[in-house]
């Protein structure tokens, strides 16, 4: 912190520091703390901080010891060598005078020549300089140079003479030396000679010299040890301190100690196990806390369990009210080790015992406004207007009432606009218990204009009753079901009319039992605003239920309502509208030329009267282009066009993007080749039942959703066997938000594999399986069985090219219609397949096909190889010609052509009698 420029306030003993420490690193990011570690680090080497002060002060004390003691020991070795000196010297000396022989070679003529070979191998034995032997006047007769001898020896001999051992210090012939002096005597005791021996001063310091680079060695170490050491508590000090000076911990550590003992707020830090380890001034006069607290467990400190269960626990606190003798406490508590700090906590602590009342009002406020939030996410979730009546009753029991009634007029529940003769009707009813002797849910209802429901509905403005016993002109309403619920116990009510602008939709009713204390004034403006909050959700509903009746009525209106009659299929349908809203799927069952039918299966984007309007159009156009018998991929294509076409119109109109689009299956059924031709258009695939039951999706080409145009459409030709089961239907029966196309198509076939044969029962089977609670889009099933034309039901030949055939063909026909018993249609029958063989054979080309089939009706059908269409007209009198066609109109009931690769087919009905 010293780095930055921020202070923290800290009180000068251990625990509060290392916590306040700890805390206050445990804050820092990890990029942000490199660098100040290392601007601390610079900071403790410049000397300015309190851990940089230390760390040099410990190296110079380590330094000074180091050296004191490196000189200690080199004088040490220097004075320990001397020592050893004399005692060696001592020691020769004093071994030669006692040696045999010595007495008699200083009697001896010639004392050097015996002495001098003696004295210089015990010289060299013993590692002295010298071993000097002389006369009692101090004349030498050995010496290690032989130049010296015969002169007088140096240094104090006198003691020597008198019998007693000498060691000194003296300036010799061969240079500074320690030397002792030692007598020789006779037996009876006279010194008779003197014998010396020493070390030079330069080999007792050597010896010194010789141990001191291992002093300086061992020296050196423990400097480094010591300064190492050093760096780890100054580093540690360092942290601890964040590198503040000496100046500025001492004002850090005073204005800690000033504003932690000074401010308004306990301060409590608990250690890890419980232990209290700081209590300020405020928290001891708060919390009455013994003088010797700090130190102590919390549990025993004298505090209500509750408080000390809490300090105890290390547990986020905010704002948590405790009760300790007299005194309403708030308190706030955070662990400290969070971020790797120390196990603890620290607490807050907030006299708020003068708040008491306030804070109760506060915290009724609080409740209220969360009352109205609760209500502006909790109503309208739905768009149904009953239930959104229920949310309203459900979210003021038991926050605001114990009680809640909602009464509506009929005509809003079923979407339509309120109005004030119509009967209220009882939508939704909650309370704390259920039997409550309330009007119950269901029970229509005309309140008396004394009641306060009645004054609330003439008024549009809240009603008060505070006390309900005394309330005439409720009780007016029902006598006896008053005193039932005043029995009961509830004592006191609030109405308020539920208002969309200027509309009235009903009245809701907030009963109060428990609560001994009646509604105020307060409460009626909270009821208000609550019921206005409500009152636009319901309205919503209310119109939502209105479009979506509309929609469901269109939508109903435009789909068939009867399957038209034909032979080749047997069909079954479902159609369900979405929950949320009416959307644009539809179905169809067309019957075509040839005994054929056509299956349809639409879906429209979108929900709601645009998308039933759009499907309505799309559908007419579907009966108009299956008019002309044209095949699915050509149909689909106009069909594309005109949504293209739809889009372009609406954009027009109001400007926006197009928001049209469609998919579509369209398939073709022939029951005499018991082929199907299929095309679609971005719908789901078709599902197969096979006779043996088996189930599959044949593989159609997908192509694009209607109105994206540019792209062809393709077919794909089926062979079904009599009895196969073709199921078609929309993406709202295999697709949800929980699964994708791909599950659906999976759940689809397991349902299919244990449906019944018929396809009623097909149908039952996929929507018990499928059908969700709520179905979010419309769904369309559409499962057809096939049959077969049989050959006997099928007649057919080739007709030459050639005028003359025409009668043949008239004998043929006629013994056909003799098998099948339809003679009275047998003149019919040859005139309309005269006229259309004979223009086969003059304008159609050189191929000429006939068939006719015994189904519903008596189909004729002329195929040839042009494709030029006959055109119906009026011939004039003075025509040859032209009359046939118009013949053929007149005799049939439907006639029509219809193309193939090859050419084109003239056909002809008659209804069968």
């Amino acid at each position: 912190m010293g780095r930055s420029g921020e202070r923290s306030p800290r009180r000068p003993s251990g625990p509060l520091a290392r916590h306040l420490r700890d805390a206050d690193r445990s804050r820092r990011g990890t990029g942000e703390g490199g660098r100040r570690r290392a601007a601390a680090v610079r900071s403790a080497l410049s000397g300015r901080s309190v851990a940089g002060q230390v760390f040099a002060m410990n190296v110079i004390i380590v330094l000074l010891l180091v050296v004191a003691a490196a000189v200690a020991l080199v004088l040490q070795v220097r004075r320990d060598s001397t020592v050893e000196a004399r005692n060696r010297s001592v020691a020769v000396a004093a071994t030669f005078a006692d040696s045999p022989g010595i007495r008699e070679a200083l009697r001896a003529p010639d004392p050097t020549a015996v002495l001098q070979p003696r004295a210089e191998a015990v010289r060299r034995a013993t590692g002295v300089d010298f071993v000097v032997v002389m006369n009692t006047d101090g004349v030498r007769y050995t010496h290690p140079k032989p130049d010296r001898i015969g002169k007088e020896f140096v240094g104090n001999i006198a003691p020597a003479l008198a019998g007693e051992t000498v060691t000194e210090e003296v300036e010799g012939t061969i240079g500074p030396l320690v030397q002792a002096v030692v007598p020789v005597e006779a037996p009876d005791g006279r010194v008779v000679g003197l014998v010396s021996a020493g070390i030079t001063t330069e080999n007792v310091g050597g010896a010194a010299e010789r141990q001191l680079p291992l002093v300086l060695i061992v020296a050196g170490v423990g400097l480094v040890l010591a300064t190492a050491g050093t760096a780890l508590v100054s580093r540690r000090l360092m942290r601890q301190t964040h590198g503040l000076g000496p100046r500025e911990m001492t004002r850090m550590y005073e204005h800690h100690d000033a504003v932690l003992h000074s401010v308004r707020e306990g301060v409590l830090i608990v250690g890890g196990q419980g232990t209290l380890l700081l209590a300020n001034d405020e928290a001891q006069r708060l919390l009455a806390l013994p003088a010797d607290a700090e130190g102590r467990h919390v549990t025993d400190l004298g505090l209500p369990a509750d408080t000390a269960e809490l300090l105890a626990s290390q547990e986020v606190a905010t704002d948590e009210v405790h009760l300790v003798k007299d005194r309403l406490l708030a308190v706030n508590q955070r662990p400290t080790d969070v971020r790797g700090g120390p196990a603890g906590s620290v607490a807050t602590l907030r006299d708020s015992t003068e708040l008491r009342a306030l804070s109760g009002r506060a915290e009724t406020a609080r409740e209220r406004l969360d009352i109205l939030y609760a209500a502006g996410v909790g109503i309208g979730t739905s768009l149904d207007v009953a239930r959104t009546a229920e949310e309203l009753a459900e979210l003021a029991v038991p926050r605001f009432a114990d009680y809640v009634s909602v009464d509506l007029f009929d005509t809003v529940l079923a979407g339509g606009q309120p109005g004030g003769v119509t009967p209220l009707r009882r939508a939704a009813l909650s309370g704390i218990r259920e039997e409550v002797p309330l009007y119950p849910v269901g029970r229509q209802i005309r309140f008396v204009d004394s009641s306060p429901q009645g004054r609330s509905l003439n008024t549009g403005r809240p009603v008060l009753e505070p006390r309900l016993g005394d309330a005439h002109g409720w009780q007016a309403q029902d006598l006896e079901r008053s005193a039932q619920v005043v029995e009961y116990g509830v004592h006191s009510l609030i109405t308020a009319p539920l208002r969309a602008g200027t509309l009235v939709l009903g009245v809701v009713s907030f009963w109060r039992s428990v609560k001994p204390g009646p509604f105020d004034e307060d409460e009626l403006a909270l009821a208000e605003e609550l019921v206005a909050r409500a009152a636009v959700s319901i309205d919503n509903a209310r119109r939502y239920t209105r479009e979506h009746s509309m929609a469901v009525t269109l939508q109903r209106s435009l789909l068939p309502r009867r399957m038209p009659e034909q032979n080749a299929l047997d069909v079954a349908y479902r159609y369900l509208p979405a929950q949320a809203g009416v959307g644009g799927d539809w179905f169809d069952v067309l019957p075509l030329s040839g005994a054929r039918v056509a299956l349809v299966v639409g879906d429209v984007v979108g929900h709601g009267l645009h998308a039933a309007a759009t499907m309505g159009r799309l559908r007419t156009a579907v009966h108009n282009f299956t008019s002309l018998d044209l095949p699915p991929d050509e149909l689909l294509g106009l069909l594309d066009e005109l949504v293209g076409r739809i889009d372009q119109d609406e954009a027009a109109d109001d400007g926006s993007a197009p928001v049209t689009g469609a998919t579509c299956l369209y398939a073709i059924y022939d029951p005499v080749s018991r082929t199907c031709v299929i095309a679609r258009a971005g719908h789901p695939p078709p599902a197969l039942i096979r006779s043996d039951g088996v189930v599959e999706f044949p593989e159609v080409p997908a192509g694009p959703p209607l109105g994206l145009g540019g792209l062809p459409f393709e077919t794909t030709e089926l062979r079904l066997a009599e009895g196969s089961r073709l199921v078609l239907y929309t993406d709202g029966l295999v697709e949800d938000r929980e699964h994708d196309i791909d599950v659906g198509l999976e759940l689809l076939r397991r349902a299919l594999e244990t449906a019944g044969e018929s396809p009623e029962e097909t149908c039952r089977a996929v929507l018990d399986a499928r059908l969700p609670d709520r179905p979010g889009d419309d769904i369309a099933l559409l499962v057809a069985r096939t049959r077969a034309l049989g050959p006997d039901r099928v007649a057919e030949w080739q007709v030459p090219n050639d005028p003359a055939a025409v009668g043949e063909v008239r004998s043929q026909v006629t013994r056909r219609l003799t098998e099948w018993g339809l003679d009275e249609l047998a003149f019919t029958t040859e005139l309309i397949l005269s006229e259309l063989v004979t223009n086969a054979i003059r304008y159609g080309g050189e191929t000429v096909h006939v068939r006719v089939l015994y189904d519903r009706s008596l189909i004729c059908e002329v195929f040839d190889s042009s494709s030029t269409s006959p055109h119906l007209r009026y011939a004039a009198m003075t025509d040859e010609g032209g009359r046939g066609l118009f013949l053929v109109a007149q005799l049939a009931e439907r006639w029509g052509t219809r193309y193939t690769p090859a050419g084109k087919v003239i056909w002809a009905e008659q209804p069968v009698p």
